[in-house]
């Protein structure tokens, strides 16, 4: 059983600035967004009598997250690199406008969901996906990982086996998260009932 998290709103989020490796604070609506998650994530594994490792990402805006979660949930905690976002290189911290006018003709053909990957020296598809494989097939217990939106699609999309286009396509809440257990992945939100989603 994994449970995995998003980091909460950041300043860049809201400002539709993509991060990749790069790092800005949680807004207030995201410190809300974790501590919802938190409370959540306790009604979850509540009773359970298995001991859950935290998995963290080592970027600020999921430790930050992480801080919130322990504070109501006080567990085990192991910084991952191999959860880190995606790195699309030069193109971190910068908008796909800005990336349009200083990278002309870099995303043509592109839409909302594979852009990441035009990048010239940014990860690769398939480089990120071996990363989250790599990730996945070393739980050998029940875990919380708190990641970020570009890779907690592929650990999604890897975990069940879904194509790429299956893959880019997945949402990614802020508040909520998604639980993975035999292959599956179901949505917990405290706005929506459990939306099962399978390969």
């Amino acid at each position: 059983m994994i449970y995995l998290l998003r980091h909460g709103e950041t300043v860049w989020n809201s400002l539709g600035r993509f991060q990749g490796q790069k790092d800005s604070s949680l807004t207030e609506r995201g410190i809300e967004q974790a501590d919802q998650a938190a409370k959540l994530l306790k009604k979850e594994i509540a009773g359970s009598e298995r001991s859950f490792q935290l998995y963290v990402s080592p970027l600020g805006r999921t430790q930050e997250t992480a801080a919130r979660v322990k504070r109501i949930l006080p567990l085990a905690t192991q910084l991952d690199p191999r959860l880190m976002e995606v790195t699309t290189g030069s193109w971190d911290g910068m908008t796909t406008f800005e990336i349009d006018n200083e990278f002309p003709g870099m995303l043509d053909g592109s839409d909302a969901f594979d852009w990441y990957f035009k990048s010239p020296d940014g990860e690769s598809f398939d480089a990120a996906c071996a990363r989250a494989k790599d990730w996945i097939s070393g739980i050998d217990g029940p875990a919380v990982a708190i990641s970020h939106g570009l890779f907690g699609r592929l650990v999604r999309g890897v975990y069940s086996g879904l194509s790429k286009r299956e893959m880019l396509e997945l949402p990614v809440p802020q508040d909520g998260f998604y639980r993975l257990c035999d292959r599956e992945f179901s949505l917990v939100s405290a706005s929506s009932d459990p939306i099962g989603l399978s390969a």
